[in-house]
Parts: structure tokens; sequence; C-alpha cells
């Protein structure tokens, strides 16, 4: 018994340092798009010194705590949201096996994989529109994609479902945006309708949920503490990463509780 439970301890600890190795390359390519910079060509390096960084550190959340935070030739601070993705990424590759199972490889199944995938984009989404307030329009043809995926894994989420899904939130944002000037951005819209079309309409609206009373609080600390004013803008689309990523494991059954409550 004994055994058996080590061994199981074992593959958890691989099917997390999977998630954490693919969202640390994310993270990578996050950082580089907006640069301009290669995703593929090129080894990592330190953006500080520009010195090439070993095969020890690049090991996902170990070497962050190794190196105690610091590049190990000139010190620099690295990145805290750099160990935070790789933490993020070995969560989102546990939570996608435990919610959607194993599969027939003892890793992830094909449905937990396809969310894996929507989980890392979104990933990338916030990072990159948190530095440059910027959503490209690649992400929502890659979530579009996934999508058409989904309708072959969850067919229970049909054609009809998801194309409400798809308007029901980006088109009332639409009109916002068009009456408010500045309330959202276009790539917002656009990566609402997209993940509408992969999460279906009742786990959609649950985002939007999520999103605003996330981005909200956000918002009123920040107001409350003077770090910003009424009139400055700030990216939206890390808190519409995290509703959605919430209703990517938890909507239809978040949805479902709360109409039984009515």
């Amino acid at each position: 018994m004994t055994e058996l439970v080590i061994l199981e301890g074992i593959l958890w600890l691989i099917r997390f340092l999977f998630g954490a190795c693919i969202f640390s390359f994310l993270g990578v390519v996050a950082d580089r798009l907006p640069r301009g910079e290669g995703i593929v060509k090129g080894r990592s390096h330190c953006t500080a010194c520009g010195r090439v960084l070993t095969a020890a550190e690049l090991i996902p959340c170990v070497s962050f705590l190794a190196l105690r935070g610091r590049c190990k030739g000139c010190g620099t601070p690295i990145p805290k949201r750099a160990f935070l993705g790789e933490l993020a990424g070995g969560a989102a590759w546990i939570l996608c096996a435990w919610r959607y199972g194993v599969g027939h490889t003892g890793l992830i199944s094909l449905e937990g994989a396809v969310v894996f995938c929507y989980l890392g984009i979104l990933l990338v989404v916030a990072l990159i529109d948190w530095d440059t307030q910027i959503i490209y329009n690649r992400f929502h043809m890659i979530i579009a994609i996934l999508a058409a995926a989904q309708i072959f894994l969850v067919p229970e989420h049909g054609i009809g479902d998801r194309l409400i899904g798809a308007l029901i939130v980006s088109v009332p944002m639409l009109v916002l945006a068009l009456i408010v000037p500045g309330a959202f951005g276009g790539g917002d819209i656009k990566l609402m309708a997209a993940s509408g079309l992969f999460l279906g309409m009742d786990a959609i609206v649950c985002a939007m949920f999520f999103g605003l009373l996330s981005g909200g609080g956000y918002a009123a600390f920040m107001l409350a503490t003077k770090r910003l004013k009424k009139s400055d803008q700030f990216a939206f689309g890390p808190f519409l990463a995290f509703g959605l990523a919430v209703a990517a494991l938890w909507g239809d059954q978040i949805a479902a509780w709360y109409l039984s409550a009515l």
C-alpha cells in the first residue's frame, strides 16, 4: 500500500513538472513576442546581462528557488512572475488531469490536454496584455481552433450553444465600447467571442462574472490607494483570463449550482 501511494505521488509530481515546463516556455513566449524576438531560435538568456542560461538554471520552479530569485551572473532579480507562471502551469496540469482524467497515457486525457492548452493561451494573453495592453489576433484564432476540437470532445455543448456563447457576452461588450469609448478593448471583445465558442453559453457568462469581479476589485483597490486615477486605463485582459480559466475548469458546475439555487 505504501509503495502504491509513493508511486502515485511520483506520477502526480511528473504531471506537475510537465505543466510547469510548458508554462515556463509560454512565459518566454510572452516575454519575447512584444520585443520582436524569435521564439524557437535563440537560447534562454538573462535580459539584463545577456548571459546564456545553463540547463541547471532552467529547471522549472527549482532553479528560481536555488538561485534565490537572482541571475547567477549579474545578480539582477528574476521576475517573480516567471516562477509564479511555472507554478501555475504545474497546477493547471494537475487540475486538468484531476478534472478530466489522465487518459491512456497516465498523464492527461485528450479533453484535459485541450483545456490545458486553452489555459496556456490565457497565460500568454494575460502576460502580454498586462505589459502592452494588446491581445494579438493569433491567440483568438488558436482558441477558435481549440473550440472546433471541443465540439467533438464535449458534444453536450452543441454548435448552437457555442454560437450563443460567442455572442452573449462579446456583443454587449462591443455595444458598451461604442457608447463609452475605452470601456473595453477590441482584443478583450474578441477574446470573449472566441472563448464563448470554446466554453459555451453558461460557462462564458460565469467567466465574465469572475472577470468583472476580479477586475473591479483590482480597480477599487488601486483607486483607494491612489495608484490609479479615475481617468486612467488598465489592462483588463488578465482579469478576463482569470475568469475564463475558472470557467474552463468549473464553469458549467458553477452555472448549474447557481440555476438550481434560484
